[in-house]
C-alpha cells in the first residue's frame, strides 16, 4: 500500500495544523494566525484532491485522511469558537451529534459488506459551507465594518452549511436503509 504520496503528505499537515488552530485560538488569541492556519487547511483540501487525480495517487489512506481531516477541523474550530463565545453551544453540538449519528450506522453498513458510503455534493457543499462561515465569524469577532460584514456574511454560511450538513446526514442515513433492505447480509467468515 503507498502511503507516502504527495496528497497524503498535505493530508498530514493539515491535520498537523488542526492543535495549531486550537492552541492559536484559545491561547493567545492569534486570530489572524489561526486564520491563516484555516486558508492554508482549505489550500492543502483543494490541493490534496486535485493532485490525487492529476498525478493518478489516490489511495485508500488519502480517501481516509481527507473527510476525517475535514472533520477534524470542523471539530476544532467550533469547539475553539464556542469556548472563545463566538458561536453559541447549540451550534458547536449539532455538528458533532450529526457525525455521531452516521458513526452509528457504520457497523450496520459493515454487515454489508462496505465500509462507507461515497461521498455526495450535498456533503460537499456542507462542508464548504462550514469551512467558510467558521472563519468568517472568527473575522467578526471584533469591532468595525469588515468584523460587521464577516459576522453577516459568517452566519449565513454557517445556517446554511448547517442546514446541508444535516440533510446530507439524512440522506447518508437513508442510503444505508436502502442498502440494508436491498443488500444480502455478509458473513464474517
Amino acid at each position: 500500500m503507498t502511503v507516502w504520496t504527495v496528497p497524503n503528505l498535505l493530508s498530514f499537515l493539515r491535520l498537523l495544523g488542526v492543535p495549531v488552530f486550537l492552541w492559536l485560538v484559545l491561547g493567545p488569541e492569534a486570530d489572524v494566525l489561526a486564520l491563516v492556519v484555516l486558508m492554508l487547511s482549505g489550500v492543502t483540501d483543494f490541493l490534496d484532491g486535485w493532485l490525487a487525480r492529476r498525478l493518478d495517487q489516490m489511495t485508500e489512506l488519502g480517501k481516509l485522511l481527507d473527510p476525517v481531516a475535514d472533520r477534524l477541523y470542523i471539530l476544532a474550530v467550533v469547539v475553539g469558537l464556542a469556548m472563545r463565545d463566538i458561536i453559541p453551544w447549540w451550534v458547536a453540538l449539532c455538528l458533532p451529534l450529526r457525525d455521531l449519528l452516521l458513526w452509528g450506522l457504520v457497523p450496520l453498513l459493515r454487515t454489508r459488506g462496505y465500509s462507507a458510503l461515497p461521498v455526495h455534493f450535498l456533503g460537499k457543499a456542507a462542508t464548504f459551507n462550514l469551512l467558510y462561515a467558521f472563519p468568517l465569524l472568527l473575522l467578526g469577532d471584533g469591532e468595525g465594518t469588515v468584523a460587521t460584514l464577516a459576522q453577516v456574511f459568517g452566519w449565513a454560511f454557517a445556517l446554511w452549511g448547517i442546514g446541508l450538513y444535516w440533510w446530507a446526514g439524512v440522506l447518508y442515513a437513508w442510503q444505508v436503509r436502502r442498502l440494508l433492505a436491498t443488500t444480502e447480509r455478509r458473513s464474517h467468515a
